[in-house]
């Protein structure tokens, strides 16, 4: 890939630039939103309730529990002998306001940027910590998935013949199952969790990249570097490994981006649909269920409308710059 080309298209650059920044806000987002003060000093001792966990009799409550930083008794006590740095947000994607004096879900204000939803937990909170989930599902179903398509796609294209037909009959029968029907079985038997929904969608979207790498061995398996390789005694996995496969992966690489846009509306949907994760994950397809049921409530559907439409946005501008940069026509 040419990355000078690829940074002088301004579009696809700036997309870059701009998911980078939110992928780290959202790695960081216990520093961002939080009910745990970052650091806090008591009695002349330094802590750090957001890595280590606290009890409440540690700073002069009654009970062996964690420390709730938020109850007005806890928070005198180490005010009057010390100090405690917040987040800016001090709420995490699970705590419920209970200190609102308005129904739930609660409109935008200073004490809620982004207002609550229909549970009382900060919206900004969960679309940081939701915005992390997600991408971190996308990543690894992308990387997964890519791994398994294309060794498939490499044993079918090089070898062809029974080898290429077996193959690709099972890819076809495989590819001609009910996906969402297999979901909803699996929903109802299983409690649904990160792994588990990374797993049945893992058996469905290796297929993806199959049938480029499959293209691009078949077409090179028959270059004179190959059969060069073959008459010199060369092993058909260095064969594979060292000489066909970098080439083959210059057009793979142009579809990744779209393949982690893809995982990302497909975990957002199962959610939606309530086939997804449980209600202990910062899910942004829970708050578009949300958006979706209090019509009364715009801020919830907007927010998350544009978080996820502009976070597509950019993962479709990037796609299209790598594509365009490792366009051999354009050079």
């Amino acid at each position: 890939m040419q990355s000078g080309r690829y940074i002088k298209n301004k579009r696809s650059w700036a997309a870059l630039f701009f998911l980078g920044i939110v992928l780290v806000l959202s790695l960081f987002a216990e520093l961002i939103a939080n009910d745990k003060p970052i650091v806090l000093k008591y009695q002349g001792e330094y802590f750090f309730p957001i890595v280590k966990v606290y009890t409440d009799a540690r700073f002069g409550g009654d009970f062996p529990t964690e420390a709730n930083y938020k109850d007005p008794f806890i928070r005198g006590n180490i005010e009057a002998e010390g100090y405690m740095v917040m987040p800016p947000v001090e709420f995490s994607y699970n705590t419920v306001d209970y200190e609102l004096n308005e129904p739930f879900p609660a409109a935008p204000s200073k004490r809620h940027w982004f207002g609550t939803d229909e549970e009382g937990r900060d919206i900004l909170a969960r679309l940081l910590y939701g915005i992390r989930l997600s991408f971190a599902f996308a990543f690894l179903l992308t990387l997964l998935s890519s791994l398994i398509g294309v060794a498939v796609g490499a044993l079918q294209g090089y070898f062809g013949g029974k080898v290429d037909i077996v193959l690709q009959r099972v890819i076809e029968i495989w590819d001609s199952m009910p996906q969402m029907f297999v979901l909803i079985i699996v929903a109802s038997v299983f409690v649904p969790s990160f792994w588990t929904l990374l797993l049945i969608l893992l058996l469905f979207s290796w297929t993806e990249l199959t049938g480029m790498v499959r293209a691009e061995f078949l077409r090179a398996r028959n270059f004179e570097y190959v059969k060069a390789a073959k008459a010199v005694g060369v092993s058909n996995f260095r064969i594979m490994w060292r000489h066909i496969l970098p080439n083959a992966l210059v057009t793979t690489v142009t579809f990744v981006p779209f393949i982690l846009a893809g995982a990302v509306v497909a975990l957002t949907a199962l959610d939606f649909l309530g086939l997804g994760l449980g209600y202990n994950y910062p899910s942004l397809g829970d708050l578009v269920r949300q958006g979706k049921d209090n019509l009364q409530a715009p801020w919830i559907g907007l927010s998350v409308f544009f978080v996820l439409s502009m976070l597509l946005t950019a993962l479709i501008f990037i796609g299209e710059g790598v594509r365009d940069a490792m366009d051999k026509r354009k050079r």
